[in-house]
């Protein structure tokens, strides 16, 4: 039921009942050929100061005893009637007549009566339905109104239909004013007037008539609010603002839309009846509050159609699909196909035929879950192998009736006995699920040759509980091991030897060991050197003696941490021959066979100074401890040096050179004697070359012969000599 006891006011004043002698009452009688229709109508009939209307109920099936009456006191000639909402009109007999249909039309309509001598308005409120008795609506019989107590807009709320066709502008509502016509203009703003969109909606500015000037998407905006007011010529605000809104009526003008056109999921093969596969959902811009954009579902095609056409149902409101089929049917393995196709239609007015429609494809997959074992194609398989090898020996071959490439698939294979030693690995091959039965420890013949290998296999994924694991799910597996011959092994490997370096050539070194593995075989084996970086060794090729066929040196750039490395090689006289290699390793000890010598070789000194360090040299030695430091350092045996040189110990390993009375500019080489503590001791003779400077603002100037073979002083020498010149100087 629409109901509407909206007050208003108006230039006038409503009087009790009582305060008026004569009532004069008046009706409005409503036609429609379909509708029963409802209304209560205030009335101001009279441009009296003390007029009382009633409110009248109108009702088809009881025709009133009056139409509409209207008395401007001077015989009502010229008298026009307007209505708020162009839906409904005033005919010659003064009935008010609907010309649509009512369902969007607004609660309050307002009517206006102008003749030359008077202006009133009756107001009209929509309050019943078709089929309401007269004793529900008898308690607004006889109800008093309000009454208006100043000026005020007349603003009736308006409801437009999207998408209307021209011609344009179109009239769909009336704006009223209490005030004096010709003394004042309409004025609207807000969203569709002087705003974006604008010129959407318009006032004719004498009138109070509200146009659209084209048509309207309610999906772009369903309302537009805006305000309206009066004014004299000058601008001055009469009335208002009132704010009134223009209501835009859906069409259904969108299909639903699917957020996707392709949707995909998964069911679980066995799964129970009315298990929920996925759920599809679409769109409509509509009003959702309308039929327009109430969507049902429905299965329109399954492809295939196997083995039952309607092995899934759609909630035809929710959109949820799920299985109708029976769980003994849904069985990957013996469905035609594992994927299904479902053809998808959602349809707008709840289903209706005049819906519009959208589809969408379902794409379905049975998946698979582990219901048959993986079994062995044969019980027994045989493999073939040569001692000594690795690698895959043998491919066992399974077969499992579920979806490849899956867990419920993939196999895996596990020895259970015959392999004390884990000699054997099984691998998975992912392309064909085969079990690569390899060799990690080769295998000896004259051990075992021949080995029995019980083999199980299953899925990565467990079993459904109602299968199990069969006698086919393992087999044997059969190895013979082929006997070749195999190189001879030396033991130990590698064979490590301490030895003194500079013995004698011819010495003996070490003896090797080389054994054949192929012990039913009486083999003979000769030795030979493979490896001898140095040339240093020979070897006895029968017994595998090792000898020194040259001086050992420990300081040899062959020698890595004292230690060096020759690899030989026994060969034995099979058919074919087979070889074996070894490693000797040569610890050397160091003899005190390399003289120390000193470093810098060059010093420089300032011309005029004396009793000054020249150089702080230091003894070097290929050899070590105890053969190396501590060193002595000394002056040479030339005679006199010892009035110009002095050397003094600094530490086990290092000398100072000091000079004991100035020497002109030139270059000097001064012999040093360096010595060891190796047992016997050796010694050195080496010369240090001093070059005299003259010193001159911190700069040298030294003699330039032979300055390209010298050697600068270390860091801590140069500093040192250049502050001592300067301190002399100073």
């Amino acid at each position: 039921m629409i109901r509407g006891d909206k007050a208003w006011s108006s230039p006038w004043q409503y009087l009790p009942q009582s305060e008026k002698a004569s009532p004069h009452v008046h009706a409005l009688h409503a036609r429609n050929s379909e509708v029963t229709l409802l209304f209560s109508v205030s009335c101001l009939l009279f441009l009296s100061p003390a007029t009382t209307c009633h409110r009248i109920l109108v009702n088809k099936t009881k025709r009133p005893t009056k139409a509409i009456e209207f008395d401007d006191c001077a015989g009502n000639e010229d008298v026009t009637f307007g209505v708020s909402d162009p839906g409904f009109h005033v005919d010659g007999d003064l009935n008010l007549v609907p010309l649509r249909d009512l369902l969007h039309s607004e609660p309050v309509l307002f009517i206006r009566g102008l003749s030359a001598h008077a202006d009133d308005l009756a107001q009209v409120d929509i309050i019943g339905t078709p089929g309401r008795s007269a004793a529900t609506l008898g308690d607004i019989v006889g109800q008093k109104l309000p009454y208006r107590s100043k000026r005020s807009l007349l603003v009736p709320n308006i409801s437009i239909s999207e998408n209307e066709r021209g011609p344009f502008p179109k009239f769909i509502g009336q704006l009223i004013s209490m005030g004096q016509p010709r003394e004042q203009i309409f004025r609207m703003t807000g969203p569709g007037a002087d705003q974006d969109p604008k010129g959407l909606f318009t006032i004719d500015m004498n009138s109070g008539t509200v146009s659209v000037s084209r048509s309207v998407d309610r999906e772009a905006s369903d309302s537009y609010q805006l305000e309206v007011s009066t004014t004299d010529y000058s601008g001055n605000l009469i009335e208002g603002p009132q704010v009134f809104r223009i209501k835009v009526i859906d069409q259904n003008d969108n299909r639903p839309i699917f957020k996707e056109p392709r949707y995909t999921g998964e069911v679980l093969e066995g799964s129970p009846t009315g298990t929920t596969v996925m759920t599809m959902t679409a769109f409509d811009a509509d009003d959702p509050n309308t039929d327009n954009a109430v969507l049902r579902y429905n299965i329109v095609k399954q492809s295939p159609d196997k083995p039952s056409p309607n092995m899934f149902y759609i909630d035809a409101e929710r959109g949820d699909i799920v299985t109708v089929i029976a769980p003994t049917l849904l069985d990957r393995e013996t469905l035609p196909t594992t994927t299904y196709e479902l053809e998808i239609v959602a349809k707008d007015m709840a289903g209706s035929e005049v819906g519009l429609t959208g589809t969408a494809t379902a794409t379905i997959t049975i998946t698979d879950k582990n219901d048959h074992a993986p079994e062995f194609t044969h019980p027994l398989f045989e493999a073939h192998v040569y001692e000594g090898s690795t690698g895959v020996v043998v491919n066992l071959t399974v077969d499992d009736r579920d979806d490849p490439a899956t867990a419920a698939w993939r196999a895996m294979y596990s020895i259970i006995s015959g392999d004390p030693i884990q000699s054997f690995e099984i691998q998975t091959n992912p392309d064909n699920n085969e079990g690569m039965l390899s060799v990690v420890k080769p295998l000896n013949y004259e051990a075992s040759e021949f080995l029995s290998l019980l083999i199980r296999v299953e899925n990565e994924d467990p079993l459904v509980p109602d299968v199990g694991y069969g006698p086919s799910s393992t087999a044997t597996v059969h190895v013979r091991v082929e006997d070749i011959n195999e190189g001879p092994v030396f033991f130990p490997d590698p064979l490590i030897v301490t030895r003194m370096e500079n013995i004698p050539v011819g010495s003996f070194v070490a003896s090797l060991n080389a054994t054949d593995p192929d012990i039913l075989e009486k083999q003979s084996i000769r030795y030979a050197v493979l490896q001898d970086p140095a040339g240093w060794l020979s070897v006895n090729p029968v017994r595998g003696t090792v000898n020194t066929s040259a001086s050992l040196d420990r300081e040899s750039p062959y020698v890595y941490d004292n230690k060096y490395t020759a690899v030989f090689i026994a060969t034995d006289n099979g058919t074919p021959p087979a070889t074996g290699t070894g490693t000797l390793i040569i610890h050397l000890e160091d003899y005190n066979d390399n003289a120390p010598y000193v470093l810098p070789s060059v010093a420089r000194v300032c011309e005029d100074a004396y009793d000054v360090t020249v150089a702080v040299v230091g003894g070097w030695d290929k050899d070590l401890p105890p053969n190396a430091a501590p060193f002595k350092i000394e002056l040479g045996k030339q005679p006199d040096l010892d009035k110009t040189w002095k050397v003094t110990r600094v530490n086990s390993t290092h000398s100072q050179i000091m000079l004991l009375r100035s020497l002109k500019k030139d270059n000097y080489q001064l012999p040093l004697l360096i010595t060891d503590s190796g047992v016997p001791p050796l010694s050195n003779n080496t010369e240090v070359k001093v070059q005299v400077c003259i010193c001159n603002k911190n700069r040298m100037h030294c003699s330039s012969a032979h300055s390209h073979h010298a050697r600068f002083l270390v860091p801590l020498a140069t500093l040192l000599l250049t502050l001592l010149c300067k301190y002399h100087r100073n």
